[in-house]
C-alpha cells in the first residue's frame, strides 16, 4: 500500500483493518461484468484499503488498485473468498 500522510496532521498515517458486522472486508461495486459473466448479472468489486492517523484518529478509505496488488472480482489478495 502506498503511504499516506494525514492531511490534517502532517503524520505517516498506518494501515489499519476495517470489517463488517460478519467479518468482512470492505468493498465498493464496480459495475458489471463485460461478456458471459455480465450477462449472468455478475458485478465486480473492488476491496478498500484503510489507514488511521495515530495522532488524531482520521480514518480514510482508499479503492485498491491493480498497482496495489488488488486481487481480482472473487478474493483478496491473499486468496481468501470474500462475499
Amino acid at each position: 500500500m502506498i503511504q499516506r500522510r494525514c492531511p490534517d496532521c502532517a503524520v505517516t498515517m498506518e494501515e489499519t483493518t476495517v470489517r463488517t458486522g460478519s467479518g468482512y472486508g470492505l468493498r465498493i461495486d464496480g459495475g458489471k461484468h463485460d461478456g458471459v459473466l455480465g450477462k449472468l448479472g455478475l458485478e465486480s468489486t473492488t476491496k478498500l484499503e484503510a489507514v488511521c492517523c495515530p495522532e488524531c484518529g482520521l480514518v480514510r478509505l482508499y479503492a485498491a488498485t491493480d498497482a496495489d496488488g488488488d486481487a481480482d472480482a472473487n478474493g483478496d489478495a491473499d486468496g481468501n473468498l470474500e462475499a
